[in-house]
């Protein structure tokens, strides 16, 4: 087992414990842990009471957070014709049909969203093994299999982020950076936390949210009070 560092330890003397704290607290005691030459991405952590095996109960979505992610992300996009030309203008950092599904096929994987139009699903949909396992396969459900590919170029560009439940029924996103204040920290998290209650699966019982927890890169995690 690898021992934690003086750092960690200093850090894991500050929190809680298993004791969830409010929201606001919570952030402003993951501010508060040592700080890093770099500046740190914070995560969103949330336990679902959800069988991830049911297709009913999968949770997954999209949502523009207020004050974005800390980073610009790279867009590229599946289209053709004026919406190629409308999602050049909004700001897509690699626009194509054919022509990036080869640059795909041949390894391209240099981006961090992939957006389609639906008339360009025939070209993207073999490219889901590629695509697939990265997380990165266009999907209406998520919102990047649209007709309004600039609004969508847009979104992401602002700081939209994309997030569906794993095996063990846990959801993980990208929240911001260290270097946000604490009240942007926390209307980030907080629209996060909002905008997956109200993807309660209908055949969910019992607690839905049992547990949330944020961290940074290099830090232990608070867990928040839902």
């Amino acid at each position: 087992m690898v021992k934690p560092t003086k750092a960690m330890k200093s850090m894991l003397a500050k929190t809680p414990g298993k004791d969830p704290v409010p929201l606001t607290q919570a952030v402003e005691m993951l501010k508060g842990f040592v700080p890093r030459k770099f500046d740190q991405t914070v995560e969103i952590h949330m336990k679902l009471g959800i069988d991830p095996n049911q297709a009913d109960q999968i949770v997954r979505g999209s949502v523009v957070l207020p004050h974005g992610i800390g980073k610009t992300q790279r867009v590229v996009v599946f289209a053709k014709g004026d919406l190629a030309k409308a999602a050049t203008e909004a700001g897509a950092d690699f626009v194509g049909s054919d022509d990036l599904a080869k640059k795909v096929r041949d390894g391209f994987l240099d981006f961090d969203v992939c957006i389609a139009s639906p008339d360009m699903m025939g070209v993207v949909g073999p490219l889901g093994k590629v695509l697939g396992p990265r997380g990165l396969m266009p999907s209406p459900r998520a919102g990047t299999v649209t007709a309004d590919v600039a609004k969508a170029v847009k979104e992401y560009k602002a700081g939209k982020v994309e997030f569906r439940n794993d095996k063990g029924g846990n959801l993980h996103a990208v929240v911001g950076k260290m270097s946000f204040d604490v009240q942007r920290l926390a209307e980030n998290i907080g629209a996060f936390i909002s905008y997956v209650q109200t993807l309660k699966p209908n055949s969910v019982k019992g607690t839905y949210i049992k547990s949330i927890a944020i961290c940074a890169t290099m830090s232990p995690s608070v867990r928040v009070a839902s």
